[in-house]
């Protein structure tokens, strides 16, 4: 169904460290897509800490204005994203039973993975195979823009994606995980419509992946089903502040975004010059399709450059250096590779 990797994820540095035998300060890794900047968070205050999380603590409407969605519509604090796609499948399994699933195939494989999982029919799908095979579907799950591709989808092919689904009862799900990063709209003033799920997290463009924070926009109903799944405290105390931090600060984000902007024009440039084709929209990341995909990696490996292998296609996903220290240094590795 998915590729050998499928269950593999980037930023696995330590155990990279012990295979290439080299200590973990040593590498470049470039592996994640996550930004190399992280939001300036301020201290987190004692009380924060001694404290249970409090769900009146103002953060929810700040996350629901930062995903865009209505009044109208379900709104779910998540601890990132992944505890939602794999809720999503179970919460589907107990309201109507066992699904007709739609996911890209070429994608974040836990999509597929947590769908089957929980005993659903998964079919996988190119971006042109969708339109054929929506009628048989009872949920899309798709990505915009696409993680590894980078590949964006116009919100008009999803809004009708999303009617014709709603047509039958089905859900559409999407996956902006990246969406801060690309030149497309998020799909979060939709949230309330018939079966849209948008799901966004705080880890990518905002570099606080750690943290583990993310939104979930949905029908109300169905979201209050989410958020009885996810537990009165899936957020800590910590997290809900940094959530609140970040999505608050509106000036942030324009920086944030012409600076990776600024980085992904110069990383294309490196590859370019080292003979490969970077795809891709989104500015934290390039996919690089190329059939020595596998050679590459460990080349750059031994050189402490830790990418993210793909298989099926054989591809190169490679995410951006903070500096030009390491863009340089991914320079010299792919000089050296490329021999």
């Amino acid at each position: 169904m998915t590729d050998d990797l499928s269950l593999e994820h980037g930023g696995r540095l330590h155990r990279a460290a012990q295979q290439w035998h080299r200590p973990v300060g040593q590498w470049l890794d470039l592996s994640t897509g996550i930004s190399p900047w992280s939001y300036p968070l301020p201290p987190v205050p004692r009380e924060v800490w001694q404290r249970l999380p409090d769900p009146d603590d103002g953060l929810l409407p700040q996350a629901r204005r930062w995903l865009g969605a209505p009044d109208h519509s379900g709104c779910v604090l998540v601890p990132g994203t992944q505890s939602a796609i794999q809720s999503l499948p179970w919460l589907w399994r107990t309201q109507y039973g066992v699904a007709r699933v739609g996911v890209p195939a070429v994608g974040y494989a836990e999509h597929a993975r947590c769908w089957a999982a929980a005993g659903h029919q998964v079919q996988l799908l190119h971006p042109g195979q969708v339109d054929a095979a929506l009628p048989t579907l009872d949920v899309l799950v798709w990505l915009n823009p696409n993680n590894p591709t980078g590949e964006l989808t116009g919100d008009a092919v999803l809004r009708r994606w999303q009617a014709s689904l709603a047509q039958r009862g089905g859900w559409l799900i999407l996956d902006e995980a990246f969406v801060e990063a690309a030149p497309v709209a998020s799909l979060g003033p939709l949230c309330g419509a018939p079966g849209l799920w948008v799901l966004r997290s705080l880890g990518k463009f905002h570099g606080l992946a750690g943290v583990r924070a993310g939104v979930v926009g949905g029908p109300a109903e169905a979201c209050a089903q989410l958020a009885e799944q996810v537990g009165p405290w899936a957020l800590s105390g910590p997290a809900r502040f940094a959530l609140c931090a970040a999505v608050s600060d509106t000036d942030w984000p324009i920086s944030q975004a012409r600076r990776l902007a600024t980085m992904a024009r110069a990383l294309d440039r490196v590859l370019q010059a080292r003979g490969l084709t970077p795809q891709g929209e989104c500015d934290l990341f390039r996919y690089c399709l190329t059939d020595e995909a596998g050679p590459l990696y460990e080349a750059l490996a031994r050189q402490g450059v830790l990418v993210r292998l793909l298989t099926s296609p054989s591809a190169l996903r490679i995410g951006l250096p903070a500096d030009d220290d390491g863009l340089l240094r991914l320079d010299r590795a792919l000089a050296q590779a490329m021999r």
